[in-house]
């Protein structure tokens, strides 16, 4: 009973006493704590941008509001936005003398980077091709062979001439670029008619379809991308080389195997295929005795 009695107030003397809690561990030093990257935050809407010559103002909430978005997009697509960063140098260098030479505006480029994100090899689900994404019907109204040996909506150089054939009609029409830009996504036809209905002058003014009205504002957000990418918060990308070392073979006849052909000039077949992605076969016939100018990279 004395046992008893002695650890009864034992224990009764330790939960009086209190436990001693241990003393809180020290802080890691400021050099040890994690350290987080925060998001870049999307640049603010601008008053206005000049677009090929236009003033495009901001001055309305929903003007405001559309362009928002879309410089948002861009700040936060990051893989999508640094592949067009990246590829802009060498398509641009291909394309600007083009439109230039056309009679376009340079500021046009961007209307294709946001068509094909600037990937020479790009297929809509509706069949549209290249960097200018031409349907077929379009492509062999404006003057490109689309068959199953060649297909000049990925030949950069003919397309383009194709596509400053169709903005240049489109401006005699409109007489604004943005509006252009929307019948290159809708057609001129969708356009006009909207246009008429609601006795708009600017497809900016007008009720569209979602994808086309996010379209001309996408084109903007993507000039402003690819002039200033650090305010995206996109710093100092690595662009893709232009091409400089290549050389062009003059073709009158036909090749019977690409194969051979690249073979004979030292050059792999996957090198060939990949500088020429207008030839869709493994020969080319030409029935009608075209010249066509190969790469050979």
């Amino acid at each position: 009973m004395k046992e008893i009695l002695s650890i009864l107030i034992l224990l009764s003397a330790t939960f009086c006493s209190g436990a001693q809690t241990p003393p809180p561990a020290e802080s890691a030093p400021e050099d040890d704590q994690p350290s987080y990257i925060l998001h870049p935050q999307a640049p603010a809407v601008p008053d206005f941008i000049v677009f090929a010559g236009d003033t495009v103002r901001f001055d309305r909430d929903d003007l405001y509001e559309r362009m928002d978005r879309e410089l948002i997009a861009f700040t936060y697509s990051h893989t999508l936005s640094t592949l067009i960063i990246k590829r802009s140098d060498r398509y641009f260098s291909l394309v600007t003398p083009i439109l230039k030479e056309q009679g376009v505006p340079e500021d046009l480029k961007y209307l294709m980077a946001i068509e094909s994100n600037l990937d020479p090899k790009a297929l809509s689900k509706s069949g549209a091709a290249g960097l200018w994404q031409f349907m077929k019907p379009t492509a062999q109204q404006y003057g490109l062979i689309v068959d199953k040996e060649v297909d000049e909506r990925y030949n950069m150089e003919k397309e383009t001439v194709a596509a400053c054939r169709y903005l240049k009609e489109a401006y005699k029409k409109y007489g604004n670029w943005m509006t252009v830009a929307a019948s290159y996504n809708a057609g001129q036809g969708g356009v006009s008619k909207r246009l008429k209905e609601q006795s708009a002058s600017s497809a900016m003014d007008a009720l569209l379809p979602d994808e086309t009205s996010r379209y001309m504002f996408r084109i903007l957000a993507c000039k402003l991308l690819l002039e200033n990418p650090e305010a995206f918060g996109y710093g100092q990308l690595k662009r893709y080389p232009v091409r400089k070392d290549e050389r062009n073979y003059t073709l009158n006849g036909s090749i019977p195997s690409l194969y051979k052909f690249a073979k004979d000039r030292g050059v792999s077949y996957f090198a060939l295929k990949e500088a020429n992605l207008w030839l869709r076969d493994t020969l080319l016939t030409n029935k009608a005795s075209k010249q066509y100018k190969i790469v050979i990279p």
